[in-house]
């Protein structure tokens, strides 16, 4: 593999801030002595996203796949069954800009010892549903799989691609939240995880894609997802 890190980055409908999210990960990742790229995954956009993305179609370190819509978990997905064979690491992080480029650098100096490293959001602002989804996510991948993940949906990780390969083998393509799954797959197989904070921020442009009885809703099929990939990889090494 030529590239040591591809960064999976999901878009929907962020056109007042993508120019700026992306300019801020370009500059943080050229800080450190690797080879990268940037795989932005445009989801159907209606507003102007795809005209702030045109402005980096002649950069390198961008790649850009525009899309029909279908959803963040499954645009997440396709961005991890593209990066596994580009890069020998995957980073995953949305493009809001609700937790800054400044973490990446603790994730990416400590990654030799570690199968994942994952952020868990602290200071975090988000209204009450959104939290209880996240903390039902934690119990439940806690309660099945164990607790070596603290946040099992952050959008905010690093992962090594031979390990994810393996994982994404058990996660159907349109699964509601793949993230919550890989982290229940690293759990019950006894990887090796470094949780490390990250500072979450209120979103200050765009809206969320989910409204919050469609979030409710898919988050029971979520849980719903979790529990029937229980018997499927507890035990199983990555």
């Amino acid at each position: 593999m030529s590239l040591d890190v591809v960064v999976v980055m999901p878009v929907y409908n962020e056109q007042d801030c993508i120019a700026e999210v992306l300019k801020s990960w370009i500059e943080e990742l050229s800080r450190v002595s690797m080879n990268f790229e940037i795989l932005v995954i445009n989801d159907g956009s209606v507003d102007r996203t795809a005209d702030e993305l045109s402005r980096f179609t002649d950069d390198g370190r961008v790649r850009i796949l525009d899309k029909a819509n279908s959803g963040h978990g499954p645009t997440i997905h396709l961005g991890y069954t593209m990066a596994v064979d580009l890069a020998d690491w995957v980073f995953q992080t949305d493009s809001d800009a609700e937790i800054a480029p400044d973490h990446f650098i603790d994730l990416w100096e400590r990654r030799s010892s570690y199968d994942a490293l994952l952020g868990y959001r602290i200071d975090r602002r988000q209204d009450m549903a959104r939290k209880c989804i996240s903390r039902v996510a934690a119990l439940t991948v806690g309660l099945l799989f164990g607790r070596s993940v603290l946040d099992p949906n952050v959008p905010y990780r690093l992962m090594r691609s031979s390990v994810l390969r393996r994982l994404l083998e058990n996660i159907p393509g349109d699964t509601f939240a793949p993230n919550v799954l890989i982290s229940a797959g690293l759990a019950a197989s006894g990887a090796s995880v470094y949780n490390s904070p990250v500072v979450h921020t209120v979103r200050k442009t765009g809206t969320t894609s989910l409204l919050r009885w469609s979030l409710l809703s898919r988050s029971v099929k979520s849980f719903a997802q979790t529990i029937r990939f229980f018997p499927a990889r507890k035990g199983k090494k990555p």
